[in-house]
C-alpha cells in the first residue's frame, strides 16, 4: 500500500513510519524538521522524505507528497496549549491537497476528551462520553480541560473539518499516550471512548491506524481506542489515574 504519513517525527508518527516500512508499504513521510527522523530512515529505508511546515506551506509541495497515495495517516496535533491551533488549519491544508490529488482515505488522531468539547459543527456535545466511567466523568474530564482546553478545542475543530470534508475519514480518540512497547492488543469502541481506558502505547495506536486504513467499515467513524485492562500508564500517574490524555 502507498501511504503518506503526516507529522512523521512525533511519537505516533515515528511509530507509523517504522511499522509501515517494516510491513513493506511504500511510504512518503512529511515532517516539519526531517532532521528529527531516526537516522536509519532517510539513509537506509525506502521512504520518501518531504520537509514541510503545515503552518506556512506551499500547497503544491503537500499535494505532491500525497499524490498517488492509497491513504493519508495524520499524526498532526498540538503538544500543549501553547502550540494549539495547528491541528485544524493543518488538517484543512491536508484535505485541500487530498482533493487536488484525488486521494480519499485519511485516518487522523484526536483525543478521548474531545467528544464532550463544543465546536462549530457540534455546538451541543454530550456532557459525558458514553464510554467514560465514574472517575473520568466527575474528575478526569474537568482536569483535562483545565490543563489542555485549547488543545481540545483545536482537535474538536479538526474533527469538524474531517466530518465535512466528504472524504473517507476515520478519527481515533486515544487516552493518555505512553512510550511502552508494541503489544498488538488493545480495545476499541465505535462512537465512544473505551470503558476504563486510561492509556495506550503510541506503538499500538500506530498499529491500529495501519490496520483501519484497509477497513472500509471504519469510514465515517470516530473510534475510541485504549490498552487492554491491566496495562498501567507510564509517565505522570496523577493524571493517568484520572484517565487524562497525554498529548503526543
Amino acid at each position: 500500500m502507498k501511504l503518506t504519513i503526516i507529522a512523521a517525527t512525533g511519537g505516533v508518527g515515528r511509530q507509523l513510519l517504522s511499522q509501515a516500512l517494516a510491513a513493506g508499504h511504500d511510504v512518503t513521510a512529511v515532517a516539519r524538521n526531517p532532521a528529527r527522523l531516526p537516522r536509519d530512515v532517510p539513509a537506509g529505508r525506502p521512504a520518501r522524505i518531504v520537509g514541510a511546515d503545515l503552518a506556512s506551506l506551499d500547497a503544491h509541495l503537500l499535494e505532491s507528497a500525497i499524490a498517488g497515495a492509497d491513504a493519508v495517516l495524520s499524526a498532526l496535533g498540538p503538544h500543549n496549549n501553547a502550540d494549539a491551533g495547528i491541528a485544524a488549519p493543518g488538517t484543512q491544508a491536508i484535505i485541500t491537497a487530498m482533493r487536488a490529488a484525488g486521494v480519499r482515505r485519511i485516518v487522523a488522531i484526536s483525543a478521548s476528551p474531545v467528544g464532550t468539547v463544543a465546536s462549530p459543527g457540534r455546538p451541543d456535545p454530550p456532557r459525558h462520553d458514553p464510554g467514560d466511567g465514574f472517575l473520568m466523568r466527575h474528575a478526569g474530564v474537568r482536569i483535562a480541560k483545565t490543563l489542555f482546553g485549547k488543545v481540545y478545542q483545536d482537535l474538536a475543530q479538526m474533527e469538524d473539518i474531517l466530518r465535512e470534508s466528504g472524504l473517507d475519514w476515520t478519527i481515533l480518540r486515544p487516552p493518555q499516550l505512553t512510550g511502552k512497547p508494541l503489544t498488538g492488543h488493545y480495545r476499541t469502541a465505535y462512537g465512544r471512548n473505551v470503558r476504563g481506558g486510561r492509556s495506550i502505547p503510541r506503538a499500538d495506536v500506530a498499529r491500529y491506524m495501519l490496520t483501519v486504513t484497509g477497513q472500509p467499515e471504519t469510514i465515517g467513524q470516530v473510534v475510541g481506542i485504549a490498552a487492554q485492562l491491566g496495562q498501567a500508564a507510564t509517565g505522570d500517574r496523577r493524571f493517568a489515574r484520572a484517565g487524562v490524555v497525554g498529548l503526543d
